[in-house]
């Protein structure tokens, strides 16, 4: 930062992006509000798999310690089909993590205050300007040097700004839940399997229906249960026990914890922009860029492209940041485009289920690492 007086930054959305934005400047200089619409300051989701990009990105703000606390790494990436393993990857040289969103959540907001953000519930943004120039709910304005949409897919401040875009649906979706791991019970109807790996469990007769086994950490368990919006049984909230437990007995135990949860289904979409700024306003997470969860990286571009963000505007000059976020856009975008692709394609194929997918273009994302100054050269001198 080359100016003597600390710029200012107004966030919309206290999710994943936003704190990560928000913590990022401010612990280089920046004075950050974040506006989140919510009357609490609370994740919403189950569980969430990060990659090597967004760890990277943890790393550099300081919480990786906390962020281990309550996670783990599972020993193996396990793909079945009708519940013949198909393929188990260890990820070697891929660094991941499972953990529960709720914590993820926890140890980004707790950053976010000790760097000094102010972040304020109940502030609901409606709009933005390109000069800076943020509206809230109840009529009040502000202005700052920097404005950040990170307000979800159905984003006030991208809307305002008149941000043309496209929205493309799969034909699935996805409900996710938080159980207890209950992996006594588990390891009783299954004893030969390790119940500490995550196992995606495919079914492929004509229903096809899918769950994610995602370990969290020693108590917590997070599944994923993917069904075809066209499939009433399948998308059904409170799920249908009996379906979803007759095509995985082995699951029961959870399952039933799963089936007294209420629930959300969620259709997968993919939405693109044509630009991601507008003066000194720019647009991050699934504002910017929602995609499939079938590379898992929806949280990671999130988080990688509000890092890669406050260091572009940092070192810019006041004067230039309309600027510095066009180059920013223009220099990060290609690679979440290209995952978005990946995901897209692997959400409408179906092609997760033969295994073996976390090598060559599928792991490009991953292997990103957002904090090395020298990632877009071509080569190392």
């Amino acid at each position: 930062m080359t100016d003597s007086v600390a710029r200012t930054a107004e966030i919309a959305g206290a999710g994943f992006a936003g704190l990560t934005a928000a913590t990022a400047l401010a612990q280089r200089g920046w004075r950050v509000r974040v506006h989140e619409r919510g009357e609490q300051l609370r994740a919403e989701g189950a569980g969430i798999v990060l990659w090597g990009n967004s760890l990277r990105v943890l790393d550099d703000l300081g919480v990786t310690p906390d962020l281990r606390a309550n996670a783990m790494v599972p020993p193996h990436y396990e793909t079945r089909m009708n519940n013949r393993i198909v393929s188990q990857e260890a990820l070697e040289g891929i660094r991941w993590s499972t953990q529960t969103r709720p914590h993820l959540f926890q140890v980004l907001l707790t950053a976010a205050r000790e760097a000094g953000v102010e972040v304020i519930a109940g502030s609901t943004v409606t709009g933005a300007t390109p000069d800076g120039t943020v509206t809230f709910g109840d009529g009040s304005r502000a202005t700052a040097d920097l404005v950040i949409g990170a307000d979800g897919v159905g984003s006030a401040v991208r809307d305002s700004l008149g941000i043309p875009f496209a929205r493309e649906r799969a034909r699935d979706g996805i409900t996710r839940f938080l159980v207890p791991r209950r992996k006594d019970e588990l390891a009783a109807l299954e004893p030969d399997t390790d119940w500490d790996n995550v196992i995606d469990f495919w079914n492929d007769d004509e229903i096809g229906l899918r769950v994610l086994y995602t370990p969290c950490n020693d108590d917590e368990l997070y599944i994923a249960l993917m069904a075809a919006a066209a499939d009433p049984r399948g998308s059904r909230v409170p799920i249908d026990l009996d379906l979803w437990t007759s095509t995985f007995p082995q699951l029961a135990p959870v399952l039933k914890d799963a089936a007294a949860i209420a629930g959300k289904y969620y259709g997968y979409q993919t939405s693109r922009l044509d630009h991601w700024t507008r003066g000194r306003v720019a647009v991050i997470g699934d504002a910017a860029h929602a995609m499939c969860p079938a590379l898992a990286q929806g949280a990671g571009c999130a988080m990688t492209n509000a890092f890669t963000l406050a260091e572009a505007v940092t070192a810019a000059s006041v004067d230039g940041l309309p600027e510095a976020l066009e180059e920013w856009e223009r220099v990060e975008r290609p690679l979440t485009d290209r995952t978005q692709t990946r995901s897209q394609w692997y959400a409408d194929t179906r092609s997760m289920r033969e295994g073996g997918q976390f090598v060559d273009d599928s792991v490009e994302m991953a292997l990103y690492d957002p904090t090395d100054p020298r990632r877009h050269e071509e080569q190392y001198a």
